[in-house]
């Protein structure tokens, strides 16, 4: 199983200082996050995609090329990559430019993101935003998958004769995670290539996040993936720790009341009584993550997001030093030991490469998908 955080790149005002980071900061902190999430083992780090304040990272790619650089064993994604307004040839393109320079440590969520304006900054419909991401998403896979293309669809310009560079490294794509909270479509689209489904259930109550993961499941066996125990998974969730369970509530609670997200909404007692939310000790992070499984069932990734709401970055770094000591060892160990054994792990460039490797061997046509 792999353990990662995800930010949103927020700059928003630290409550208990009134300071706002500027961008240049915020931008430099999340480097300094992905790189401490490497120094304490975790296995990924992810960025969002925005175009608006007061969020900052409108380019992943060039983030997370900066940040393969200075990474060695740290695998890159996205949360999410907005495969409704970015064009699908240069989404092919930029992940297997990164995918090349990161020898391989790259996977990719796409989303449709949760910023209506977008859409008309670049052209786009957000009445047609399930039709876009469907359709997009089929011409990125062709892209990947065959040397030559030739395309018409409802919302680009005909392609003809059309070969995107580079190449995948190894002949293999970067591994899909279609990210959704709320659209039944997605779980659908997600099941139906096979690719992994990402529920960031940090908003939702667990009845929720167990009916999308259910239907994913249900249909990624009905299109003969697998069992749907077999599926990929992916969970948020969101974590503060101290030692002491007070002392994080206590320090939290001014974050909490005043984060643009859901701040002036409900108290931070009920908000982590009805969502996956956890403010305590590293002892209570462990076993509500782990009641994730009751109603996820097993799954492959759990990213928690710990970074937002004007939180300083010596105080992230230190939560992050508590998440690597002391929650995911634990995990790990209380995870695999659950686990049954025909659930899969989380895919990686070398498992895949490894499939398509077996596939050819034996003949097995569309070994790559």
């Amino acid at each position: 199983m792999q353990f990662g955080i995800f930010t949103v790149g927020d700059v928003t005002p630290d409550p208990t200082t009134g300071r706002t980071p500027t961008e240049h900061e915020r931008i430099k902190a999340m480097v300094a996050i992905a790189l401490k999430a490497e120094e304490v083992g975790l296995d990924v780090f992810a960025t969002g995609e925005h175009h608006n304040p007061p969020f900052v990272p409108s380019s992943p790619t060039t983030m997370l090329g900066w940040i393969a650089a200075r990474t060695e064993r740290l695998i890159l994604s996205t949360s999410t990559t907005l495969i409704t307004t970015n064009d699908p040839v240069k989404i092919a393109e930029d992940f297997a430019m990164l995918q090349h320079l990161a020898d391989g440590r790259v996977d990719v969520m796409l989303g449709r993101g949760n910023t209506g304006p977008v859409y008309p900054w670049f052209g786009q419909d957000i009445r047609q935003g399930i039709p876009l991401a469907i359709e997009n998403y089929a011409l990125l896979h062709k892209l990947w998958r065959e040397d030559v293309v030739d395309w018409q669809g409802r919302f680009r310009t005909p392609l003809q004769g059309f070969t995107s560079t580079p190449r995948p490294l190894d002949g293999v794509p970067p591994f899909v995670w279609h990210g959704s909270i709320r659209s039944p479509e997605i779980a659908e689209q997600a099941a139906y290539y096979g690719d992994g489904f990402f529920h960031n259930n940090i908003f939702w109550n667990k009845e929720h996040t167990q009916r999308m993961v259910s239907l994913y499941r249900e249909r990624y066996a009905h299109y003969g993936h697998g069992t749907a125990e077999q599926a990929i998974v992916g969970l948020g969730g969101q974590v503060f720790m101290r030692r002491n369970s007070q002392d994080a509530v206590r320090e939290f609670r001014p974050y909490f009341d005043n984060a643009p997200v859901y701040g002036h909404g409900p108290s931070l007692e009920d908000f982590t009584e009805q969502t996956p939310l956890t403010v305590g000790s590293p002892q209570q992070v462990v076993e509500k993550t782990l009641a994730f499984r009751d109603y996820a069932g097993d799954y492959q990734r759990q990213l928690f997001l710990m970074d937002h709401a004007g939180l300083p970055l010596k105080t992230v770094l230190e939560q992050i030093d508590m998440l690597g000591e002391e929650v995911v060892p634990v995990l790990r160990e209380e995870f695999a030991a659950r686990r049954p054994a025909q659930v899969p792990d989380a895919p990686t460039h070398a498992s895949l490469v490894a499939r398509r490797e077996a596939g050819a061997a034996a003949g097995a046509p569309g070994a790559t998908a």
